[in-house]
């Protein structure tokens, strides 16, 4: 890797030998400017307007516009004469707490690195004191002909310089966030809580990638093969920014990031209460409680199924004993010394009609019994009744 800048870290006595490393790259695809019709590059050249004609770079030069329109010239001994007290110096002015500069002046990022192995010991010197403090180290420090902000920190076990905006360049916010009170409930806190949490769960940010770049680098690929690139169906166009229940749209926020992550969402038609059971901070151990009470129900419920089966079963089975024996009993005519008596065959030429209404009547109390264990018992009742009375008529 290519150094960019050379000089040494200064604070107090201790001067540290360092140059900077380019932290960052980006992988944009570099698009040319062409002609439409042909194809031809377009480029862009320094054409002066007075003579209407190119400039070599070596006879420009940088200028300030004023006000009125005049040009006032700057010359290379103009801009050399600045003072520049941090040129090839690392000048530390100060270590201050991390959280003390906002993200937002950030710039530019650099590994820092030594420039000979004497600096090895004051290097890994600074580092440590800034990792035990947490603090972070205020430079300032002049790249390219330019005094930039800069911050110290420390990054895996490298020393990194981030360049920053020097505070009156950060604009103000005010008059941007929203205007009057805004009532916050707490079932919307906890939602957006639960959901904050879904969310950040198993999140791994190395894991993310331009898409954007993959998809144009396909459709480059396809037109280097002369074939047509890829084409992505558009989906429906994503609702305005009116939100109408703030409630429901949470409650659908996290039924869709379960789904996502594989986990079974609530049932269809479930009540917010369903939704609000997520794990959030300073309620899993309500949630887990109530999952245990549910799970010791339904053992319950599920033996007591089984036993009203059983009696129901019982019932059929005592039912169907007692058509039987009175089927039995009318068909089979009882027998005096080898001989049938004279009741007994008027009896048995009367069996026909009484058997039909026997088995009909049986037939019907079985349907019933089927419904109820408590109609099966009377109906069985019944049948044995029967059965004492056809065995007297035999007889």
């Amino acid at each position: 890797m290519r150094a960019t800048w050379k000089g040494a870290i200064s604070f107090g006595l201790v001067t540290i030998p360092v140059q900077l490393f380019t932290a960052t790259e980006e992988h944009d695809i570099p698009l040319r400017q062409v002609h439409g019709k042909d194809g031809s590059r377009v480029r862009l050249r320094r054409v002066c307007e007075a003579e209407d004609v190119e400039i070599p770079y070596h006879e420009i030069t940088k200028g300030y516009e004023a006000p009125d329109g005049s040009m006032i010239m700057l010359s290379d001994e103009d801009l050399a004469d600045l003072p520049l007290p941090s040129k090839k110096l690392i000048d530390v002015l100060a270590f201050v707490d991390a959280s003390t500069i906002d993200p937002l002046m950030f710039s530019k990022a650099y590994y820092v690195g030594t420039s000979d192995r004497a600096a090895a010991k004051p290097y890994a010197l600074l580092r440590e004191a800034l990792t035990e403090s947490g603090q972070i180290a205020v430079t300032k420090i002049a790249i390219r002909s330019r005094e930039a902000l800069a911050v110290l920190r420390v990054h895996e076990d490298t020393l990194v310089l981030q360049t920053c905006l020097w505070p009156d360049e950060v604009r103000p916010a005010a008059g941007i966030t929203p205007e009057g009170d805004v009532t916050i409930r707490p079932q919307e806190l906890q939602m957006a809580r639960s959901l904050m949490d879904m969310l950040s769960q198993d999140f791994d940010l190395s894991a993310l990638h331009d898409e954007y770049q993959e998809a144009l680098q396909q459709v480059i690929e396809a037109r280097l093969q002369g074939i047509e690139p890829p084409r992505e169906e558009e989906g429906a166009a994503p609702a305005g920014g009116k939100v109408i229940d703030l409630m429901a749209a949470l409650e659908n926020s996290v039924r869709a990031a379960r789904e996502s992550r594989g986990e079974p969402a609530a049932a269809d038609g479930g009540t917010d209460a369903e939704v609000r059971t997520l794990p959030v901070p300073g309620h899993t151990r309500k949630a887990a409680a109530e999952k245990k009470a549910a799970a010791k129900k339904a053992p319950t419920a599920k033996r007591a199924a089984p036993a009203a089966t059983a009696k129901t079963t019982q019932a059929r089975k005592a039912t169907g004993s007692a058509a039987k024996k009175a089927a039995t009993s009318t068909t089979t005519p009882k027998e005096t010394g080898g001989k049938k008596s004279t009741a007994a065959r008027k009896s048995t030429a009367k069996t026909p009609t009484s058997r039909t209404a026997a088995t009909k009547s049986t037939a019907a109390s079985a349907t019933k019994t089927t419904r109820t264990a408590k109609t099966a018992t009377a109906t069985a009742k019944t049948a044995t009744a029967k059965k004492t009375t056809r065995r007297a008529a035999s007889a």
